[in-house]
């Protein structure tokens, strides 16, 4: 807490007896430089950075502040204002026969002292007789207030003077808040606002990729609108800062202080000898060559930050450096500056030619000129100035944020609707040099007023980091995920720090710190890395592969073995056995076995829209045409029996026409319903992605499942009957009995069938498609061999059984 001092200020009196008169109260203020004039302008300014308090051991009562600790800079602040008075008072352009004057006070770095000096700029400082019949309200003795440095005090000052319209124009107070205009009506500055600083600083911080990071800032409303230390704090307070600092892992530390609060920032470091963090600053110390003198341990070498633009005042530094108004001053204070310390006189003036703040010089020269210009248009000055025109502050503060000019040197000067200047900042880099000196050196621009990813311009080629390193340092709280991974925060962490994840199978991330992982195309998976997406591996049973390869070679092998017996039976044609088993029929039933073998290669290979179409219809019609066959040569058989019986006439139902066109019937009835299935919904390729992840099935669809189950539905009653009929035969009296061979033929067809529709259903991919060329082939070599191969051993092992004698036997018929 602050302790406030007994202020400066008129307040009116009454009594029953007596009219209202006004009385001073507490102790006048005394300006630490004032000169007459005809206008008066106000000055307020820390001439020294500390103070001491004091108490009447008597009175107990508080007495002045004492003040300590001497503050050069500010007297070159208030060198810079008497500058631009002298220089506009000797204008014949500017303000012609009108001279201004000042009163600058000395507020000793106490923002208490600050609001008692502001009233005693508003209302006067001179001593009133008790009572006194002079009015109590009066117009301000000053038109316009130029300070203070820091932004708390001017918060004070501004909320003090605003309801009085008195406008005050700072050099160097940036914080944000100061900009809002419903609190702080008649403040103006020249500087930018933090507003503007604290993004820059953050686009600063983004652009070198550093997500974690310390941030200082100092306890009070500069540093909390910025992003919390104050000098005066006690010690086991800044010890916990240092201890802080030591234990983080972050090796960047954005610094949002202003000069004071730094120089002690910078001695609590010394002590502790904290080097080799990387520190970003704020421009209120950045280009501070006192701070740069009192880093002995070099703690901020390589810093980083933002400054006001260089600037040049014609004649300004001769002014400064010439402080001669200033010795030859008479105030108690600065017979201290001469004699401080009974020291050489030279280590004090060192501070005046130091001229590395010209920027904020400058700033203090334009908002003196702003006010003149105000001034100028008021009193409407061509060759002279009207001087009898009654001055209000409020005109001048509305006159103020309208002016546009341009100084001397070719600086613009204006103020935007929230009393700001134009933000416009210099990156400077802290460069240490052979001689141990710092050079700032300017490595970048930053303009507000530019889109934002144009705003940041810098030359990282010439930057120096800490440590005299040239590559950028590193500070973050997680590395950066790789390719291939996603960003998962840590619970109760800020968001910089995270785990990294692997993206799921399908899933990449093609770039570095990915918080999502993108899922691929469904023809696409992901690779081993999870950065890439592959294009799926299509699978389809090939010729290429081992199964395909064995499956095609038992085809044709299938199909030769078929040749191979009707060869046979077709140079055996005449013999009994051949001709008793119905020749026309056998060739026919080999023609359509031998088509079911070669009906399987349409399985096998990419699926495209005939294949499709073609091997279920191919295979479904031509196991009609199989089935057909075997019905055609069981009914036969029983026929033949029949026929053998006293008075049997049936054979003539049933002779060679009415077999071909019992074949051709059972076969048209299949080719009807594959023409239907083609028309209403034909199969045809499709990709498969639901059965594996990272494959590609070509596989056909079956269009109509109806369709589908109807082919083979009807394969399975022509079967169903063939076995009916041949289990009938399968007793009859004769010596070779095609109907047993028939039943065994059947008996391996339905197996295979019935247990292909499981398998079939539970199969993935291509061996779906195997096992439906496997249930081909075998059932096509179970009807081959159970009624061709016991034929072909009679004729080529056992000619002698080959008769018809053998052929017709002697065992008596038996009933069935």
């Amino acid at each position: 807490m602050h302790c406030l001092q007994p202020m400066l200020f008129l307040v009116v009196s009454s009594s029953q007896a007596e009219e209202p008169v006004c009385r001073q109260r507490g102790d006048p203020e005394n300006p630490q430089l004032s000169k007459d004039g005809d206008i008066m302008l106000g000055g307020i300014f820390s001439f020294h950075s500390s103070w001491k308090e004091r108490r009447d051991t008597y009175m107990h009562k508080p007495l002045p502040l004492e003040c300590t600790s001497l503050n050069f800079r500010e007297f070159q602040f208030a060198q810079a204002m008497l500058f631009a008075i002298e220089e506009i008072n000797n204008s014949t352009d500017l303000l012609p026969g009108i001279s201004l004057g000042y009163k600058m006070y000395d507020t000793c770095g106490s923002i208490a002292r600050s609001v008692r000096v502001a009233l005693a700029l508003a209302n006067g400082n001179e001593i009133l007789p008790a009572p006194s019949d002079a009015p109590c309200t009066r117009s301000a003795q000053v038109q316009a207030i130029m300070g203070e440095t820091s932004s708390s005090p001017c918060m004070a000052i501004a909320t003090v003077i605003g309801p009085f319209h008195i406008p005050m124009i700072s050099h160097f107070a940036t914080c944000a808040c100061l900009s809002d205009k419903t609190k702080y009506p008649s403040f103006l500055r020249t500087i930018p606002s933090d507003y503007y600083q604290s993004r820059a600083l953050a686009q600063l911080v983004k652009h070198f990729g550093w997500t974690w990071v310390g941030a200082i800032r100092t306890n009070d409303d500069y540093g909390n609108n910025g992003y919390a230390f104050f000098r005066t704090d006690p010690p086991d307070k800044i010890q916990k800062i240092i201890d802080t600092i030591k234990a983080s892992t972050s090796r960047v530390i954005v610094a949002f202080l202003s000069h004071m609060d730094m120089d002690v920032l910078i001695h609590e470091l010394s002590h502790h000898n904290l080097t080799g963090f990387q520190w970003v600053g704020s421009e209120s110390w950045i280009f501070d060559s006192q701070i740069a003198k009192m880093d002995r341990h070099h703690i901020l070498d390589g810093s980083i930050g933002l400054s006001i633009p260089k600037a040049h005042v014609s004649g300004m530094r001769e002014f400064i450096l010439n402080v001669k108004p200033l010795n030859s001053s008479s105030n108690e204070m600065f017979t201290e500056w001469e004699c401080t310390g009974n020291e050489d006189l030279t280590g004090v003036h060192n501070g005046f030619t130091d001229m590395s703040l010209m920027p904020i010089f400058n700033n203090v020269y334009k908002g003196v000129y702003a006010v003149a210009h105000a001034l100028h248009s008021i009193l409407g000055c061509n060759e002279t100035c009207n001087n009898k025109v009654q001055l209000d502050p409020f005109k001048i503060l509305q006159h103020i944020k309208k002016i546009q000019f341009k100084t001397k040197d070719g600086d613009e000067v204006y103020f935007n609707e929230d009393g700001d200047p134009a933000a416009k900042y210099e990156i400077i880099n802290w460069q240490p040099t052979q001689n141990g000196i710092v050079d700032f050196v300017t490595v970048g621009l930053h303009d507000a007023s530019l889109p934002a990813d144009k705003q940041l311009n810098l030359h990282n080629k010439s930057l120096i980091w800490a440590k005299n390193s040239k590559q950028v340092p590193v500070s973050v709280c997680s590395e950066k995920c790789a390719l291939g991974t996603r960003k998962v925060l840590q619970k109760g962490k800020p968001v910089c720090c995270y785990d990294c994840i692997r993206c799921a199978e399908g899933e990449i991330s093609n770039i570095t710190d990915s918080i999502t992982c993108d899922r691929c195309h469904p023809e696409f998976w992901s690779n081993e890395r999870r950065d890439v997406c592959v294009k799926k591996e299509a699978e389809f049973l090939s010729y290429e592969e081992i199964m395909g390869a064995l499956l095609t070679a038992a085809s044709l092998f299938g199909t030769c073995m078929t040749a191979v017996v009707a060869l046979i039976f077709f140079r055996y044609r005449k013999t009994p056995i051949v001709r008793a088993n119905n020749s026309e029929l056998s060739f026919l039933l080999l023609f359509s076995l031998t088509l079911c073998f070669l009906c399987s290669l349409t399985f096998i290979g990419r699926p495209s829209e005939w294949s499709c179409m073609l091997r279920h219809t191919a295979f479904g019609i031509t196991f009609v045409l199989c089935m057909s066959c075997v019905l055609g040569k069981t009914i036969v058989v029983l026929m033949a029996f029949r026929a053998t019986l006293p008075g049997s006439n049936v054979m003539k139902w049933f002779g060679p026409t009415q077999q071909r066109l019992s074949v051709l019937a059972f076969t048209l009835i299949q080719v009807v319903i594959c023409i239907m299935w083609l028309t209403i919904s034909p199969p045809f390729p499709l990709k498969n992605f639901k059965e594996f992840k990272d494959k590609i099935i070509l596989e056909c669809d079956l269009g109509s499942a109806v369709g589908f189950w109807a082919v083979l539905g009807y394969i399975g009653l022509l079967a169903l009957l063939c076995f009916f009929l041949a289990f009938l035969a399968r007793k009859l009296p004769d010596n070779f009995n095609e109907a047993k061979f028939i039943t065994f033929s059947m008996l391996i067809f339905c197996a295979v069938w019935i247990t292909f529709i499981p398998a079939y259903v539970s199969s993935p991919g291509k061996f779906s498609v195997a096992v439906e060329i496997f249930a081909i082939l075998a059932s096509s070599f179970g009807l081959l061999i159970c009624i061709f191969i016991p034929k072909c051993y009679i004729i080529l092992l056992k000619p002698e059984k080959n008769t018809k004698k053998n052929m017709m036997g002697k065992v008596a018929p038996k009933s069935f």
